[in-house]
Parts: C-alpha cells; sequence; structure tokens
C-alpha cells in the first residue's frame, strides 16, 4: 500500500512540475500596445491579423515591396509536393503555389473561421482545385504527421500565441526530410517600413524554433525587406 501511495506521489509531482514549466514558458506582463501582454523567450507577441486585413494581404504592391516573386524561386517548389500554407490568409501564397506544384496539394492553414471562409470561396471562384483549407487551432497546424514536403509561414509566426507548441505541431508533421521556410520581416534593418513588434530577427528565430527541435539550414538574404530563413529538423544533412 505504500508503495502505491509512493508512486501516485510521485505521478502527482510529475504532473505539477509539467504543468508549472508550461506556464513558466511564457510570461505575461505589458509592452507594446500592438502585441498581447504575453512573452516568449524575450519577445513579445503581436495580436493577430484578422479576416479585417485581407485588402492588406492582396495589395496590388505587394509584389513590388515584398518580391514575392523571388519568394517563390527561393521555395524551389517541385511538382507532387505536399506543401502547407501555414496562416494563409487571403490565401495569397497558396493560389500561387498551387499552380506551380502539379498534381501536388497546397494546405492551406488557417485559425480563423472568417479566412477559411474567404479561401473556400475563392477555391470555387479560380477552379483552385488543388487547395485544400483546414482550419488550425493556437497550438496546432492540425496536419497529420510526417505528411508535408514543405512549409510556408509569411510574416504570421511572430503573431502565434502559442510559438512553442506550433513549433511542435509543425515539427511533427513535416516528413523527415522537410523543410520550413519562414519569412519575416528584419528587425535587424530598421529601414523596413513596419512596426517593430511585427519583425523579428534571425537570432531570435533561430533560438525559438530550436526549442521545437529544427535547426537553420539557411537564410537567403535576397528579399528587400523579409528574411527568408530556411529550417530543417535537428540531424537532418
Amino acid at each position: 500500500m505504500k508503495y502505491i501511495i509512493r508512486i501516485l506521489f510521485s505521478i502527482i509531482a510529475m504532473l505539477f512540475l509539467f504543468v508549472v514549466n508550461g506556464q513558466d514558458r511564457y510570461t505575461v506582463k505589458q509592452g507594446d500596445p500592438n502585441g498581447i501582454n504575453k512573452w516568449y523567450m524575450g519577445r513579445q507577441i503581436a495580436h493577430v491579423m484578422s479576416h479585417y486585413g485581407i485588402d492588406w494581404l492582396e495589395r496590388p504592391e505587394r509584389q513590388y515591396e515584398e518580391n514575392t516573386a523571388l519568394l517563390l524561386k527561393n521555395l524551389d517548389l517541385k511538382p507532387g509536393m505536399n506543401f502547407a500554407d501555414i496562416g494563409a490568409g487571403s490565401g495569397y501564397y497558396s493560389n500561387l503555389i498551387s499552380k506551380q506544384i502539379g498534381n501536388g496539394k497546397v494546405f492551406a492553414v488557417d485559425v480563423e473561421p472568417e479566412m477559411i471562409t474567404y479561401l473556400n470561396d475563392r477555391i470555387i471562384k479560380e477552379k483552385l482545385s488543388n487547395i485544400v483549407t483546414v482550419l488550425g487551432s493556437e497550438t496546432s497546424v492540425s496536419l497529420p504527421a510526417l505528411s508535408m514536403d514543405m512549409m510556408l509561414l509569411v510574416d504570421v509566426y511572430h503573431e502565434f500565441s502559442f510559438p512553442y507548441e506550433m513549433g511542435l505541431s509543425m515539427f511533427k508533421s513535416l516528413k523527415p526530410n522537410g523543410k520550413l521556410v519562414l519569412v519575416e520581416f528584419r528587425s535587424e534593418d530598421k529601414s523596413v517600413p513596419i512596426k517593430t513588434i511585427h519583425k523579428m530577427s534571425e537570432a531570435q528565430a533561430v533560438k525559438e524554433l530550436q526549442m521545437a527541435g529544427f535547426r537553420l539550414e539557411k537564410n537567403i538574404d535576397n528579399l528587400p525587406w523579409q528574411h527568408c530563413m530556411v529550417f530543417v529538423k535537428k540531424g537532418q544533412l
């Protein structure tokens, strides 16, 4: 009986430590009003862009400002890929990528039901037969394990309310040789005309994604305003 009681106390202690560690992962304090009062590894998390920002995502000058065509070249897309557009929003990139991967599929993931509704309407109107919409959550991309060849996150990671949990979820969904491409406005460059809280440095991105099991393979430094960081699973050659 005493042995069973000791085991129960051990289990309770482990669960307590797990909960405490999870709570300690994030800090709650005030900061930039454009962010939420939640911090991860020294970085304040930004407010999520809602469906009210669709016009900005689809602005005509985006190609010039961000050189979206060059970003697509950086991805080195292949026919037949399973491609995840995480934080797909209006489907700006999902649309472009779907036309370059032949019989592959784009899984357009977003947490906002309104964005998913917009995407579904777009798929019908533009006859985009190889895009699948996925309603994710704040802690999961809601994709099958080991199913994706590549994931793209364009100016969205810094808005994740639970970046650590989302990192783990993305790690699990990538194939062993899959790649995660993180595109974020460069905080190292003061001339980039974007609010500070909506920027990230390479060092901060590496620090955070390492916690989820990723390592930086390369940073393709050819975009006007953004980093184009390619991450792979640790141990991948």
